[in-house]
């Protein structure tokens, strides 16, 4: 079956990192539902690469393989490297299984939550990982799929389910829960203004007959919203159809538990690389790097005490965004954030601090009583 490629020159602009311009060829997915895209599939290969291309064997996952398209890059790219792969959706898994044939005897296909990660490794036998990528939000296939219920565009059961051999649906959610767990649900994890009045009206209709149509939960929401409002940003049911997806499949709740782990489990030089696509997630990984990336020990030390120092290091200031010619090749881009890590060698970073934090220090002191300083 064909995938997406991107083949092109890069465009070097002074001061900034290289742009590579994208041309998709080799579209027809076969029996796939939907097109694949993988976003900023060149930019993570160049992160991840001095963590798998190490020399000897070196161990990858995805933690959220989708259709495989940064896995079978990955795999293309390092021959030495082994690839686990974990999606909670059994169909994505299928196709995946499908797609990186060719690399059957170094590919470990796991159907898990990327929460899961430690049991994972552990059950494989692996003390340890060299890089590790999460690709967060829907996958393509569940967005393409009509009858998954992701998309408010397409009348579908109401399921929302990435794993739809376990868990609550989407249509259980908005017929079930109460008007404050509603409203909670839909302006945490949607940043929705209108939850209230959403929730008032998703209530209403359910006390006159069940609510089983993404279309009808996508009109009700459009008529609570007020008409100004509804005049931009996006289609105004996008909000509350993420807020649900969010619930139904406790993302960031596992998010939440995942990176620490997943960090956890990096080798020395090994590399973490997160794509999001909503504030949400994003901070969560903002925050969970944060921990790792600073010094733990107090200031007016002249040397880092063992144990203190910083164990990560951020591979870029702040999170990427894509550019012009990514999101021209995929759409679905717009909205992703780039955030990645790699792990320190705990030896080198007792030794001292930065030269920034070292110039915390000397400004710190200079301010000190006694130090004679103006």
């Amino acid at each position: 079956m064909g995938i997406w490629r991107y083949d092109g020159s890069a465009v070097a602009t002074a001061g900034a990192r290289e742009e590579r311009t994208f041309q998709p060829v080799g579209v027809d997915m076969g029996e796939l539902r939907g097109t694949h895209v993988p976003v900023l599939l060149e930019r993570c290969l160049e992160l991840l690469a001095p963590a798998l291309g190490r020399g000897g064997r070196t161990v990858h996952v995805d933690a959220t393989l989708g259709l495989a398209g940064h896995a079978e890059a990955v795999l293309e790219a390092h021959p030495e490297t082994v690839l686990i792969g974990l999606d909670r959706d059994t169909e994505a898994l299928a196709h995946a299984r499908v797609r990186l044939a060719r690399f059957a005897d170094r590919v470990h296909l796991e159907h898990a939550v990327y929460d899961e990660l430690p049991e994972v490794l552990e059950r494989l036998g692996y003390p340890g990982i060299d890089g590790i990528l999460f690709d967060l939000g829907v996958s393509s296939l569940q967005l393409d799929a009509p009858d998954r219920g992701f998309a408010y565009a397409q009348d579908a059961p109401l399921d929302m389910r990435m794993d739809q051999t376990r868990g609550v649906t989407a249509e259980e959610v908005v017929n079930t829960y109460g008007h404050p767990d509603l409203a909670r649900v839909l302006r945490v994890y949607g940043e929705e203004k209108f939850a209230g009045r959403i929730a008032s009206a998703i209530i209403r209709e359910r006390e006159r007959a069940r609510i089983t149509s993404s279309a009808r939960l996508a009109e009700l929401v459009r008529d609570s919203i007020p008409a100004p409002a509804r005049r931009t940003g996006g289609h105004p049911a996008k909000r509350t159809f993420q807020a649900l997806r969010i619930e139904v499949n406790r993302e960031l709740a596992a998010l939440e538990t995942a990176l620490p782990s997943a960090l956890d489990a990096l080798t020395v030089g090994g590399r973490m690389v997160v794509l999001s696509y909503h504030s949400l997630e994003d901070r969560l990984t903002k925050v969970a790097l944060a921990d790792r990336v600073r010094s733990k020990g107090p200031i007016d030390l002249p040397v880092e005490l063992p144990g203190s120092g910083p164990t990560f290091r951020l591979l870029s200031r702040g999170a990427e965004l894509p550019g012009e010619a990514e999101v021209a090749a995929n759409p679905r881009a717009a909205s992703v954030r780039l955030r990645a890590a790699e792990r320190l060698d705990p030896n080198a970073t007792e030794q001292g601090r930065t030269d920034r934090e070292r110039s915390r220090r000397r400004v710190k002191g200079m301010h000190q009583p006694g130090t004679g300083s103006a």
